[in-house]
């Protein structure tokens, strides 16, 4: 007669099931800690972005919604160390006032490394809020920077890495087309615009014609001060490119909290 023996098959299918729900429990957990962590770190990026907007109000200036994000994963625990890895903020369409003119910067971005605030600091609102490094890179549209050279018809551009200009003007009672590069640096905080290479076809070959170009490329070579820049950003070096001129700034042990 055959023996009967246990079977062994459904305990080993109920611990299965027993592994397979706790995995699937440790995941949901998982799950509702990352929720957890990229919406605190949304209500971070949102306080971040008030801020943004209230120190560009300080300085007379607008912009589209600043968009602000926090690097580093996980969020909470950058709260709990307090400090944070990488805050990146991008402004765009900022508009800002230059000796009574309009200097249009299509876009800034800002990226703030090493970010210190303490958890009371966040929980009170007091204290600072400071980042080890800040670096910025913007461009200045070639219209806004022609307007404030104020030469009608004077165009900007660029070409081979440098910038170009290209306007009219009355040359010993001639109307002529003028065109020419010029070297641009940075100034005491200041873009330098220095037009030393101008032609003009149709130019007089005559030593007073050639005297007044020279005097109309020193008339439109000027020092352009720009918006002042949020987070205390210093101006460190300029580049025309297709888009408008390039500026890139930084700072060091900044208070982004209270900056300008």
């Amino acid at each position: 007669m055959a023996e009967a023996y246990p079977a062994e098959g459904r305990p080993r299918r109920r611990g299965r099931k027993v592994l397979i729900g706790f995995v699937v429990l440790l995941l949901v957990l998982a799950g509702l800690l990352v929720v957890a962590d990229r919406v605190a770190a949304g209500v971070a990026e949102r306080a971040i972005a008030d801020q943004v907007r209230q120190e560009l109000a300080k300085q007379d200036a607008q912009s589209a919604a600043p968009k602000v994000e926090v690097g580093g994963f996980p969020f909470l625990n950058q709260v709990l160390a307090g400090k944070y890895e990488h805050i990146s903020i991008q402004l765009t369409d900022v508009k800002g006032n230059v000796q009574g003119g309009a200097v249009d910067v299509p876009k800034l971005d800002v990226d703030a490394r090493n970010v210190t605030a303490s958890l009371d600091t966040l929980r009170s609102g007091r204290g600072d809020v400071v980042a080890q490094t800040v670096d910025g890179r913007g461009t200045v549209t070639y219209d806004s920077l022609a307007e404030l050279i104020k030469r009608p018809g004077l165009k900007l551009g660029e070409r081979d890495g440098k910038l170009t200009v290209t306007a009219p003007a009355d040359i010993l009672g001639i109307k002529l087309t003028v065109n020419g590069t010029a070297d641009v640096t940075v100034a005491g905080g200041k873009v330098a615009l220095r037009f030393n290479d101008l032609t003009a076809e149709g130019l007089p070959n005559v030593a007073l014609a050639r005297t007044l170009l020279s005097n109309y490329a020193k008339s439109i070579s000027i020092d352009v001060p720009l918006p002042e820049l949020p987070f205390q950003l210093n101006l460190r070096k300029v580049e025309p490119r297709p888009e408008g001129l390039v500026v890139t700034a930084d700072a060091k042990d900044v208070p982004i909290n209270s900056a300008g």
